[in-house]
């Protein structure tokens, strides 16, 4: 009895060798494996190099673009890039029409130019910056300093100026790309692009621009009253600033010069750091060399 238990406990632990078929066949199966793992690898390069360029997908980048040019603008152009439903390749063609789809249809772009690299649409342009906030009727735009008109986009990142005292004439705003032509537009525009200019070079890291609310030609020329200030700007406290007349008009009506009224502004600006220095007015009119003393508001 206990032989025949030490027996059936000898055959239990006989582990049974694979047969030399058996062995042949996971040799091949493996072989097989192999083969197909090598033949995907060289597949995906083969496709690789047989997709045509013009196929590859491309990025739209913009060279040298400003830094103002926020995520919201940027989004907008990429979104008139492909009007047409246009799939942004690497092509010649593609960029060809990609350039003309955002010179008929985006008003912040002049001079663009659409190049391809070997994995990208390049944009070249000259961008416009809005320096002006406009409302007429129902719309509302920004104006630059080639009077060019530009489609609201929010522009935190800016010092924009809002124009007040437009009058409402039968001629209605271009479009966005169009030149709005009128002299009161003109003469506030000018102002500010010379302020603009001032803090790109005497006060970058603090624009003086950022403290100017609204600039008023309601009296453009005196056409209200002869003997009142023709541009007047305004201090976001509501701090006048009284400009006067508009550039290169200062001899014609007895004011101090252009260069004069700028260097006023900013020495008060530099004297005070702020526009709102709890004047009720700021005088930059008078022909006179000193700082002007404002008025006190209370």
């Amino acid at each position: 009895m206990a032989k025949r238990r030490k027996k059936a406990k000898k055959q239990r632990l006989i582990i049974p060798q694979p047969s030399l078929a058996t062995t042949l066949k996971i040799s091949v199966a493996v072989c097989i494996i192999a083969a197909i793992v090598v033949g995907f690898i060289f597949l995906d390069k083969y496709v690789k190099k047989a997709i045509p360029l013009s196929e590859k997908k491309a990025f739209l980048d913009f060279v040298d673009a400003p830094e103002w040019a926020n995520e919201t603008l940027r989004r907008k152009i990429y979104a008139a890039a492909r009007t047409y439903g246009e799939d942004l390749k690497i092509d010649e063609n593609v960029a060809l029409s990609v350039q003309q789809n955002l010179q008929a249809l985006v008003s912040w772009l002049d001079e663009i130019k659409v190049q391809t690299t070997h994995d990208h649409l390049i944009v070249k342009a000259k961008w416009r910056k809005p320096l002006a906030l406009v409302k007429a009727g129902l719309r509302t735009f920004y104006v630059d300093n080639e009077l060019v008109i530009l489609d609201f986009v929010p522009m935190p990142e800016l010092p924009i100026v809002k124009i007040d005292g437009l009058p409402v004439t039968t001629q209605l705003p271009p479009s966005p790309g169009g030149i709005w032509n009128r002299n009161d537009l003109a003469a506030a525009i000018a102002i500010l692009a010379k302020l603009d200019q001032m803090d790109a070079s005497i006060t970058p890291d603090k624009p003086l621009l950022y403290e100017i609310k609204s600039i008023d030609v309601s009296n453009f020329n005196g056409r209200q009253h002869t003997q009142f200030p023709h541009i007047t700007l305004y201090a976001k406290d509501r701090t006048e600033i009284v400009w006067g007349a508009e550039l290169d008009t200062w001899q014609r009506h007895l004011e101090a010069t252009d260069e004069e009224k700028i260097a006023k502004l900013y020495s008060y600006y530099e004297e005070h750091g702020s526009l709102s220095g709890g004047a009720k007015f700021i005088n930059l009119r008078d022909p006179q060399k000193n700082i002007p003393q404002p008025v006190d508001k209370y």
